[in-house]
């Protein structure tokens, strides 16, 4: 019997991926019935990139990951891991790429070594004779050294996490696909962690990271792409990102009322006053305009300033949902 469009994605024959991507797709869409989760997303993450998959809960990160690693089937689109079609090639690519999807599964009455151990030995690309040096490298490489021996029922929300994340490193991968790898971990943790990513991406790895945490991105991306609702609403280096955000001007002055109208006047949007400024997003109007403006007006003029907006205020601008700054 055939599969209706819904239960069974669509596929272009023939289709070609960029050699310099290590993650690709086209049109990747998930319905759950009438609900559309991942709406035509392509995705395009450069090797050897820090790609930071962002979108506050709910805007379909995880489900996009699922459909990429085959965990779950897509209702429509294509997609590509280093360069291999997938589900076609999961056997031959698989082996070379590291996970973390919706937080850590593991025997609760091994301890974490013994759990890597069965890890290890479930690889058929793995050479057991270096499974034990592998196997304390990762836990090392995590800060779990000292707790290799506990058993996983005795760890805590932010060991099991790091405990996942020795399982994604512990054979060498091209590709690193983590979801929220930093959940449940303090701060000092969050900070090895990103640590860790970095030195894998130094090393060659891609890492595909997606979070809600603004500083994690802003510390260790280099690549963005933002999810809202299900679609794909921005996707760039993100220095490119950050220069087509359009700048804000900030007059300081005790006349704030009368800064705005001439803001307004000249074409600012955005205006907003407080106590003793206002500011308004420039546009296309030059600064220097806008301070001619204000001493034209008689407007009093204690401090001018052009800032581009910060991280949490683009992706607002994009979204229109707040973003977890913190971390």
């Amino acid at each position: 019997m055939s599969q209706s469009p819904v239960d069974a994605p669509r596929r272009a024959p023939g289709v070609s991926w960029a050699a310099e991507l290590a993650v690709q797709s086209r049109g990747l869409t998930k319905r759950f019935g009438r609900q559309v989760a991942v709406d035509a997303v392509d995705l395009a993450v450069p090797r050897g990139a820090v790609y930071g998959f962002l979108g506050p809960n709910g805007s379909g990160k995880t489900t996009t990951i699922r459909m990429l690693l085959g965990l779950v089937r897509p209702t429509a689109g294509t997609h590509a891991l280093l360069g291999t079609e997938m589900p076609e090639g999961a056997a031959r690519v698989l082996p070379r790429i590291g996970a973390l999807v919706e937080g850590p599964a593991f025997h609760p009455y091994l301890s974490g070594a013994e759990n890597l151990r069965r890890l290890d030995a479930a690889d058929p690309t793995a050479d057991p004779r270096t499974a034990a040096a592998r196997i304390g490298a990762a836990l090392d490489r995590v800060g779990l050294a000292a707790a290799a021996g506990k058993r996983y029922r005795t760890y805590s929300l932010g060991m099991r996490q790091r405990l996942a994340l020795a399982a994604a490193i512990l054979a060498p991968r091209e590709l690193l696909i983590l979801d929220e790898p930093t959940n449940g971990l303090d701060p000092q943790g969050t900070r090895e962690v990103r640590a860790l990513l970095t030195s894998l991406a130094a090393e060659g790895a891609t890492v595909l990271l997606s979070t809600h945490l603004l500083s994690e991105v802003e510390q260790i991306c280099t690549d963005v792409g933002v999810m809202h609702r299900g679609r794909l609403v921005a996707q760039a280096p993100l220095a490119e990102l950050r220069a087509s955000a359009a700048p804000r001007a900030r007059v300081e002055t005790d006349r704030p009322a009368e800064a705005a109208r001439v803001l307004r006047e000249l074409g600012l949007t955005d205006v907003a006053e407080a106590a003793r400024e206002t500011t308004g997003l420039l546009g296309p109007v030059p600064p220097e305009k806008v301070v001619a403006a204000l001493v034209h007006a008689a407007v009093p003029v204690r401090g001018f300033a052009v800032a581009a907006p910060d991280l949490e205020e683009l992706f607002v601008s994009l979204t229109g949902e707040g973003f977890d700054v913190s971390g």
